[in-house]
Parts: structure tokens; C-alpha cells; sequence
């Protein structure tokens, strides 16, 4: 598996028709595993994804890929690693309303489409012992390799 070592992550940048065509290809599941995962963070009262909390699940998984605001590509000798902000239309552009994704997309000779890998959350520990969560980012988080 290529870590942030071994393949080298490009800028960030407004995606292109390619990453756009993939993004369509897995769309729908990436909608699926966003609301599996807050459902799956909210059972274990783990406040990931507090900053959304008020939404429904269609408000969540609103966004389509004109919400697709920036990649970052990584080239694999397998295919290509995408690592992508997608904004929550529903929230306001104040706070945080992104998501990262991670995705892949094969080459044109595997015959195979881009799916989602996972979502960015990150889990810190606090100089008084405890953790924060989050898994809705704000405009200036960069968008940076991760493995979760």
C-alpha cells in the first residue's frame, strides 16, 4: 500500500474533468459511508462529527460534485490516490463545512472505476489527558495525506 513516504502528493487544486468524472463514479458510495460513519461515531459517543450533528442524513449527503472543491492527486504504479475537500452545501461557509475524502482511481488499462477509500478524522489528545474529534474541517484545513 503507497503511504505518504512512498508516493509523492501533489498540490491542491480545483479538480479537473478527470477527478470530477471519478468523484462521479463513486458518489453515491461515498454519501453511504459518510452517514455509516457518523452513524458509527455517534454510537460510540465519539463527537466527530458535532459540527453536524443538527443535520439529516439528506442534508449531510447533499452535495454533488459541483461541492468538490479541491484534490490532491498521488501517482501509484497502480493507478492514481486522490485526496479531496468536498464542502457540505447545507452548512454555512463560516464554520466548518468540509469533508476529506480519499479515493482511487486505477488506471484506463484495469477496466476497473474509482471508488472511496475513507473519510479524514482525526482523534488528538489534549494536554489535560482527554481527545478532541473531528471529521468536518473548516476552509483553511489543508488537505493532507492520511491513512485513516
Amino acid at each position: 500500500m503507497a503511504t505518504a513516504d512512498t508516493a509523492k502528493l501533489g498540490e491542491p487544486h480545483t479538480p479537473k474533468e478527470a477527478s470530477r468524472s471519478a468523484f462521479l463514479e463513486f458518489e453515491k458510495d461515498l454519501k453511504h459511508l459518510l452517514k455509516h460513519e457518523r452513524r458509527d461515531k455517534e454510537k460510540h459517543e465519539l463527537p466527530y462529527f458535532d459540527a453536524v450533528a443538527h443535520l439529516s442524513d439528506e442534508d449531510l449527503t447533499s452535495f454533488t460534485v459541483d461541492d468538490f472543491v479541491s484534490v490532491r492527486h498521488a501517482e501509484v504504479a497502480y493507478g492514481h490516490i486522490l485526496f479531496g475537500k468536498l464542502r457540505i452545501p447545507t452548512m454555512p461557509e463560516t464554520g466548518p463545512c468540509y469533508i476529506h475524502f480519499r479515493a482511487f482511481e486505477p488506471g484506463p488499462e484495469e477496466g476497473k472505476t474509482a471508488e472511496v477509500h475513507s473519510l479524514h478524522t482525526i482523534r488528538a489528545e489534549l494536554p489535560d489527558g482527554g481527545f478532541s474529534y473531528k471529521a468536518v474541517f473548516a476552509k483553511d484545513d489543508p488537505l493532507e495525506w492520511f491513512d485513516t
